[in-house]
Order: structure tokens, then sequence, then C-alpha cells
């Protein structure tokens, strides 16, 4: 059941709802609701589906006032609390509880097949959500048995750290001279020698004489 004090939240609202009575069930087979006199309605209201933790109600009230007419809670569906006719997708038998726990059925109907469709599609979401939570608390409070990885030094072991990051080795780079390169040897792998520095390019000519004559004379012969 819900606790007090839970957040109420609203589900489903249908602005006309009918409500029959119902005739005592003769058998075990499905209720129909062409048994009812649907042509004249025992009472005429609005319905609002709300829920209270992993509770619902589908509550008739009145259409002005707000008034309750009359309230079923839902702890399942499909269950006792509401079902379905097996003739008709539009009509539902619902269980009424008041205060002191009193109950009885009756049903309901509505014109338009959409709000029936809604009305189902309400009260299957909600229930729905609460399978959900159910399996999500067993898991929290199974024992957990797979097997924990121990990640603990045992007594004596030690592990050893490698932080600094190894430096990388520069290539030698080619050095460069700066001067000239030499040049290649000559073919045949010898060298021409250097010109020599003693001799000369002047040829010595010798002096000429003033002689009348124009030719040489020997220096001997003057004396």
């Amino acid at each position: 059941m819900a606790t007090v004090g839970e957040y109420e939240s609203v589900l489903c609202v249908k602005p006309d709802v009918n409500v029959y009575r119902i005739p005592p069930r003769a058998s075990n087979r499905g209720v129909r609701a062409a048994d009812w006199k649907l042509d004249a309605p025992d009472w005429t209201g609005r319905m609002r589906v709300t829920a209270r933790g992993k509770v619902a109600y589908v509550k008739l009230e009145d259409k002005i006032s707000g008034e309750l007419f009359a309230q079923a809670p839902v702890e399942e569906y499909p269950g006792i609390a509401v079902e379905t006719v097996s003739d008709s997708s539009r009509y539902f038998v619902l269980r009424i509880q008041d205060d002191n726990g009193r109950s009885a059925f009756i049903g309901i109907g509505f014109g338009d097949r959409g709000d029936s469709f809604d009305f189902n599609v309400a009260l299957q979401d909600h229930f729905k959500w609460v399978k959900q939570d159910n399996e999500i608390s067993k898991q929290a409070q199974a024992p957990d048995t797979t097997p924990k990885l121990d990640l603990g030094f045992k007594e004596g072991q030690t592990i050893t750290l490698n932080i600094g990051q190894s430096k990388k080795k520069d290539k030698p780079r080619p050095q460069s001279s700066g001067g000239l390169g030499l040049l290649p040897p000559p073919p045949g792998g010898k060298l021409a020698p250097p010109p020599s520095s003693r001799s000369s390019n002047h040829n010595t000519q010798p002096s000429a004489g003033a002689s009348d004559s124009g030719c040489l004379v020997d220096l001997d012969s003057c004396n």
C-alpha cells in the first residue's frame, strides 16, 4: 500500500466516464458488457488515474465540484482491481473500496475508444515501472558472488617504476668544411710539380760597346 506523505502523480484524466451496476457473476466465464444496461448508466462523471508510490488509484469524481464518488486502489494490473470485459474494449470492471475497507464491483465505460486505450496504457506503463523498480531493488539487496580481483601486494613483494624517460641520442651531423674543398687529383694519380723559383723569364743580353766600328770589343785587348 501507499505510504502516508508520498507524492501523488496524475497518470491520466478522462472527462467522461459512465458507471454501471453489474449483476453477480453466474459462472467463471468472462464478464460481458452486453449484460449491463448500457443505455441507462447509473452515474456519469470524470475519471482521474493517480499514483502514490507503487499503488495506482482510479478515482471517479464529480465533473463540476470534483467531489469523490468512488475509488479503486490498484496494486497490480491486470488483476482483480481492474478487469476487462470479454465483448468490448471500452468497458471495464472496477473493484472500489471505501475508507473502512469494504469493496464492491462496478462497471465503467467510455464513449470514445481512444479514452479506453489511454486508460489501459496509463496502468500498463505504471506497473511496468513498478516491475523495473522491484528488479533493481532485488539486485541491490542480492549479495555479490562474483570473485573480486585482489590487486594488493603480497608480503615482501615490491615493484619498480621507471618514471624517467629515455633520451633520444642525436645522430651525428656531417661536418662541412669552412674553406674550399680539395680538387680531385688529375688522371694518372700524379701531381704536377710546382714551378721552380730559380728559373727566370728574363734573357741576359750583352752590353753594346761604344766603338766606331759598331762591333763587339774584347775587354782584354783594350788594356
